[in-house]
């Protein structure tokens, strides 16, 4: 017997899908004065965000972006960031979001991939394209009247640093229009309140956010994640709606009792948690304190092929469960690519559902295929009722507080350095994140010893701050085999006892 879950029932045919401008104006219209979007202390409602944005678009046409133009978005959690990205599907770009603090050689290499005509960001970057920000765009154009309505071949692009070490774009396989079925997988509500303390230019952040924004909530960022912040946060805007990942979960719950009870939290609706495995215990306290039918998990990758989720009361009946499948199909498959049967153990792989059209594309990266299913690097097995465990999380990448780190990506910077002559690179585990870098490495022949402090400067102009190492070993003994090849499960169990 072998087992495939896949969307249960059928779907109904959903409306014509909206342009996201026409959107845009569209609650501008509805909502008028009403809040759309605020950060720290800056507000945009709904008609100057339409305005606002009509502005920037006209910009960005006269400085020659163009219908399909990817569009590198640089800038931290803010009103401005997602000016920036409904301006860019105003006119047909498609938003590339990276992170504000990322090292120029690592923006750079995304620049290359993307080729945006300009790149949307605060400060000067040593880059080979114009740098801009939004007030300099907005300065440069005072029409802010209606545009034609176009749409962009594809919503968003998001970055990943990639296993092979090289950065890749994930190009999605949805044209810049409103998902209709995007606010009911993800519990929007018309005239909620989104709060969102994770950062815009990852995926699961994003995809919430501006589905949420576009389905007529207001949405109110975070700038940076603080744990009494979020709490305090959710009192003052009476939110609805929270995205977290499992290390935010700790870190409020690991505050004083007296702290949290401080804080009304009743008008939360809908708690998400995504992006890295939740500890059982902490998933329990959270069930209690906010609700088994407000606290939902969802599982799936930013290529979207397929995804599962889960309440927290389905999950008390179905104890370490990612859920079941939403959308898509999940097998599980052996090493020969043979489906296993329920209850076994294999890599997790996906596929659209039948007659669907590609979820995503990839620009500088291939997908690890089998036939027509295409795998993430999670191993787990689905139980005989179609729910899916995860046993294991991407076996070589490193998640820390919900961000993927790639070993390769980091081991390529480590290896750049004169005086290192190998490398290895682990997830320890964190209380706090979940996993944190650790950095097995070989010094170069002659050296007994590698200047740390250096070496950290080295890899703070490569890499953005959580993937650079936590910790540092130094070995005498060669880290690879002849073939290359580095056996990272056993470096990490040598290091982490097995669990009893």
């Amino acid at each position: 017997m072998t087992e495939t879950a896949q969307a249960a029932g059928g779907v109904e045919t959903p409306p014509e899908p909206v342009p996201i401008g026409l959107r845009v104006a569209q609650l501008a219209e509805q909502y008028g004065d009403a809040p759309a979007v605020a950060c720290e202390g800056t507000t945009r409602s709904w008609t100057e965000l339409d305005r606002r944005t009509n502005r920037l678009a006209r910009a960005l046409l006269a400085r020659g972006v163009v219908l399909g133009d990817l569009v590198t978005i640089g800038l931290p959690n803010s009103v401005e960031f997602v000016e920036a990205c409904v301006a860019c599907w105003k006119v047909g770009a498609v938003p590339q979001p990276v992170s504000a603090a990322m090292p120029p050689l690592e923006l750079q290499g995304i620049v290359e991939l993307a080729n945006p005509p300009l790149v949307i960001a605060r400060g000067e970057l040593a880059l080979d394209r114009p740098i801009v920000d939004v007030d300099q765009l907005l300065a440069e154009s005072e029409d802010d009247g209606p545009l034609p309505v176009v749409i962009s071949p594809a919503y968003k692009a998001p970055a990943s640093g990639g296993s092979t070490g090289r950065p890749k774009l994930i190009v999605s396989g949805q044209a810049g229009v409103v998902d209709p079925l995007g606010g009911a997988v993800w519990k929007h509500r018309p005239g909620g309140t989104l709060l969102m303390p994770g950062p815009l230019y990852h995926n699961g952040p994003f995809t919430s956010a501006m589905g949420g924004l576009l389905g007529g909530s207001t949405l109110v960022l975070m700038p940076r994640f603080d744990a009494e912040g979020v709490l305090r946060q959710v009192e003052q805007h009476r939110a609805t709606w929270l995205y977290l990942v499992p290390a935010m979960m700790s870190r409020i719950w690991r505050l004083p009792d007296e702290v949290r009870a401080r804080y009304d939290l009743s008008s939360l609706e809908t708690v998400w948690h995504l992006a890295a495995p939740c500890p059982p215990w902490l998933k329990e306290v959270w069930i209690d304190w906010v609700g088994g039918e407000v606290l939902m998990e969802l599982y799936a990758g930013t290529e979207a092929q397929a995804g599962t989720i889960i309440s927290g009361t389905e999950w008390l009946e179905h104890r370490g469960s990612v859920g079941k499948v939403l959308y898509g199909e999940i097998t599980i498959l052996g090493p020969d690519g043979e489906q296993l049967p329920a209850g076994t153990v294999g890599e997790v792989f996906m596929r659209r559902g039948e007659g669907q059209a590609a979820s995503y594309r990839y620009v500088g990266a291939e997908a690890r295929t089998r036939g027509d299913w295409e795998s993430l690097g999670d191993i787990g097995w689905l139980d005989e009722e179609g729910y899916l465990y995860l046993a294991d999380r991407r076996t070589d990448m490193i998640l820390v507080g919900g961000s993927n780190v790639y070993p390769a990506e980091v081991e390529a910077a480590l290896d750049e350095h004169p005086q290192v002559a190998s490398s290895a690179v682990i997830g320890l585990p964190d209380d706090d994140l979940g996993q944190v870098v650790h950095a097995i490495v070989q010094p170069a022949p002659g050296l007994d010893a590698i200047d740390l402090d250096d070496l950290r400067r080295h890899l703070a102009d490569r890499l953005v701050r959580y993937k650079q190492p936590r910790t540092f070993e130094l070995v005498t003994e060669p880290l690879r085999d002849e073939a290359g090849k580095v056996r990272r499960s056993q470096l990490l169990a040598d290091r982490v006892p097995a669990q009893q």
